[in-house]
């Protein structure tokens, strides 16, 4: 193996523990599967595990920094300032809604496993998940104050739509009659009646 292979390697083996320890997470539960569990999934020994994370714990929190990352990154990728609220909240929320669709055994897990963090990791996770809720929420800020949005509670209108889009992880399953893409036309639909939106003519 040559020294440039050996990164990729590396990232390739801590990539497949994670997505064997997401669906053993999802099946079992954090406290209900073990590591001989994940290690089994993703086709090595136990202690080979130990060589990328330390503990069960660690991988949790990899799966739960790196999901919550890329929510960030799926809205950011679509949101422009420039566009109207209407069209940035529809943009912003079917991202996140076909992303919650398409990723939903390690969404399930990131979403409902918080608790098995420790402090200081809930703490981090913490601080993403109210990073996503500022991106959301001056969304909705910009349409109450260009009167394109009619809530009584912007806050609250913030939190029934990032709410509804997290429970879509413990609903959805592949194989299903809807496919993610709807998901999210479909959320993106009903996020723009939460806020009350003066218009639902957005752009797909």
């Amino acid at each position: 193996m040559t020294e440039p292979d050996a990164p990729s390697r590396a990232d390739a083996t801590r990539a497949r523990l994670l997505a064997a320890a997401a669906a053993a997470f999802a099946e079992r539960g954090f406290h209900g599967t073990t590591t001989r569990d994940i290690a089994a999934a993703a086709g090595m020994s136990p202690a080979a595990v130990y060589v990328h994370y330390k503990s069960k714990e660690q991988l949790l929190h990899q799966l739960s920094k790196v999901g919550h990352q890329r929510i960030i990154e799926a809205i950011d990728d679509v949101d422009d300032a420039a566009d109207s609220p209407a069209d940035r909240l529809a943009r912003a929320v079917r991202a996140f809604a076909t992303h919650h669709a398409t990723a939903h055994t390690s969404v399930r897990v990131v979403n409902y496993e918080l608790d098995a963090l420790t402090e200081e990791h809930r703490a981090e996770i913490g601080a993403l998940r109210r990073e996503i809720t500022r991106r959301m929420r001056a969304i909705v800020d910009a349409g109450v104050a260009d009167g394109s949005f009619d809530t009584p509670d912007p806050r609250m209108a913030t939190i029934a739509v990032l709410s509804s889009g997290i429970d879509i992880g413990r609903w959805y399953h592949d194989g299903g009659e809807i496919t993610p893409e709807q998901i999210g036309d479909f959320y993106a639909d009903l996020a723009l009646r939460t806020v009350g939106a003066t218009t639902l003519d957005t752009q797909q």
